[in-house]
């Protein structure tokens, strides 16, 4: 396939960052009642799009670590296909900057990309909410890279409020290393009753990472990102991790930070987004 065509139609997966997470419960199916907030970068995976009248499904292109029908992105494609009834198809194409296990939602976000974008281009004419709620059957962090406005977000995450946040730029360290969420979420020792607060307790600077201490007892390469941005700016987990994150109130103060990187540890700068970019890109093919 001609790789000019999937060019010059590029949708952007942008990352997440969780500027708080608490987890305030359990449930009775062992899903943790969460706070949390999201907010977007301008920075994440690329996917390309051309549709196709056979009805195939076909992502083209090696991703590391997973097959074409456990990606959240192709899955994202059938699920659409199935509950429309279209005959139309897809060929896809990822090209991922993200992380796997590094807390920044990249294969939720492919999957709200492909929801969104082939609801254009196949005009099966779903709405961001209907769009949404298919989301979820994928994962709980899929809903809000589908709506695309910063949030604060409770039950498993998908019960979203839109909220406008300061845009800061954000420094993102990468540790070497994967975090499985699911052993966090199960460890003894991880926090499941936080207190419940309000988005005004957030705004006034309540919040911090109930999974923190967990991570960095588990990941010691995380917790040593940790400490180092820590000695920057106010360091934090985004999700389970493995990413930490600290803001910075200019483009030259982040990059003097990630200029000093350890060797060890790769990261990346990137804006703090309210409208997601997947959103813009949108706008602009209607």
């Amino acid at each position: 396939m001609d790789p000019v065509v999937f060019d010059t139609a590029a949708w952007p997966a942008p990352a997440k960052l969780n500027l708080m997470l608490r987890i305030v419960g359990r449930r009775p199916d062992g899903y943790h009642r969460l706070q949390t907030v999201f907010q977007f970068l301008d920075h994440g995976d690329w996917l390309w799009f051309i549709p196709r009248d056979d009805g195939v499904i076909e992502r083209v292109g090696e991703i590391v670590g997973v097959s074409p029908a456990a990606d959240l992105a192709v899955r994202a494609a059938r699920l659409l296909q199935q509950v429309t009834g279209t005959q139309l198809g897809a060929t896809i194409r990822i090209a991922k900057q993200l992380p796997m296990g590094g807390g920044l939602g990249g294969g939720s976000s492919d999957a709200a990309t492909v929801l969104v974008a082939l609801n254009q281009y196949w005009r099966t004419g779903l709405t961001i909410a209907a769009l949404a709620e298919l989301g979820l059957q994928l994962g709980a962090d899929v809903p809000v890279f589908v709506h695309g406005h910063a949030a604060w977000a409770e039950g498993v995450g998908e019960q979203l409020t839109p909220i406008t946040l300061d845009e800061p730029w954000f420094v993102v360290l990468i540790p070497p290393c994967s975090v499985a969420t699911g052993a966090v979420f199960n460890d003894p020792e991880l926090t499941r009753n936080s207190p419940l607060l309000t988005i005004a307790d957030f705004v006034k600077g309540a919040g911090g990472n109930d999974s923190e201490a967990v991570v960095y007892c588990r990941y010691p390469k995380v917790a040593a990102a940790a400490a180092w941005l820590g000695q920057h700016g106010k360091a934090r987990l985004t999700g389970t991790g493995a990413c930490v994150f600290a803001a910075f109130p200019d483009i030259v103060s982040a990059r003097q930070v990630l200029e000093r990187l350890p060797l060890d540890c790769t990261g990346f700068m990137a804006r703090g987004c309210n409208r997601s970019p997947l959103h813009e890109r949108l706008a602009r093919a209607q």
